[in-house]
């Protein structure tokens, strides 16, 4: 497996997760979604949109024209999840789209970054892995989070496993999302 294809892969499969996540915190009372809770972030709610405020800083880098901290105001844009949810879906279409275009001299460019104090300079590949490794520590954290509600936490921790039984399992969300097993892996 080229770089390329395996991060294309990873890019559908953090829009897969994400899609699983927010179904099942749409399940929850409006209420539950801000309720205090353990994590790095104090509620579901509050994690759900950093996950997405990160995801438009590093998407909007690697092409080229990195919000800043614009990204970051404010701190939870989308209240509600129905709202979060279809601005999650288009940031993980833009980041799929992105991988797609990926060729040898893309994952070699330079990706700016602005910080308080500096420019991060970074690799398009060391963003992007930088990035899936952020989706995945937060996406755990509302994982745990739905484990004190009444809602089951979705299963996540698979990566598109190749047998016909496992493939059935998730067409439903592939068929929600749009994608096909040949669209990822051919």
């Amino acid at each position: 497996m080229t770089p390329q294809r395996y991060l294309l892969a990873q890019a559908y499969n953090s829009a897969w997760a994400n899609h699983r996540l927010l179904n099942a915190c749409r399940q929850l009372p409006q209420a539950e979604l801000p309720a205090p809770r353990t994590g790095f972030f104090p509620s579901i709610i509050h994690t759900l949109n950093h996950i997405l405020t990160v995801d438009w800083l590093y998407i909007s880098a690697l092409e080229g024209n990195c919000m800043g901290r614009a990204a970051f105001e404010p701190e939870i844009p989308f209240p509600r999840i129905v709202d979060l949810e279809r601005e999650q879906h288009a940031a993980d279409r833009r980041l799929i789209d992105h991988c797609r275009l990926l060729d040898r001299d893309m994952l070699a460019a330079e990706v700016r970054i602005p910080r308080e104090t500096h420019v991060q300079v970074e690799r398009n590949d060391r963003v992007l892995m930088h990035l899936f490794q952020h989706q995945i520590h937060h996406r755990g954290q509302v994982h745990a989070m739905l484990s004190g509600t009444s809602v089951k936490p979705p299963q996540l921790d698979e990566f598109f496993p190749a047998d016909p039984s496992e493939q059935a399992l998730r067409r439903a969300d592939f068929a929600e999302l749009g994608f096909t097993e040949a669209l990822i892996w051919s």
